[in-house]
């Protein structure tokens, strides 16, 4: 499966995005997908994961109630929405696929997309 995120950009703090990352090739809803997010220097983290039929959601604590996954396996695509963002927000996130057990940890994903910058002003 190909994997296409978009939606990044500048953002003040306290302010909302919307990521979307489209989905190509294999079936999409055979796939748990996750979002993971990366700064320079540093390993890249979980942020949230969706099983396929979106009954079973996880969210890294950093994110908990700020941010919202969701899917709409008719067009092939999963979403971020990021609200009340902040400054250490700020990172390259990307989507993944998964055909195993829906995991937090990078080694538990088949497939990337190519990540889309996000940076929350302060």
């Amino acid at each position: 499966v190909q994997l296409q995120a978009s939606g990044g950009g500048l953002v003040q703090a306290g302010g909302s995005l919307r990521l979307s990352c489209a989905a190509s090739g294999r079936i999409f809803r055979h796939y748990n997908m996750g979002w993971f997010r990366q700064v320079p220097g540093k390993e890249r983290e979980f942020v949230a994961a969706i099983t396929w039929s979106g009954a079973y959601i996880y969210y890294a604590d950093s994110v908990k109630g700020r941010f919202a996954i969701s899917r709409d396996n008719a067009k092939n695509t999963v979403y971020l929405q990021m609200n009340s963002l902040k400054s250490e927000d700020t990172a390259v996130y990307y989507c993944a696929a998964d055909t195993g057990r829906l995991g937090r940890v990078e080694s538990e994903y088949d497939y990337w997309g190519q990540g889309t910058l996000v940076t929350v002003s302060s």
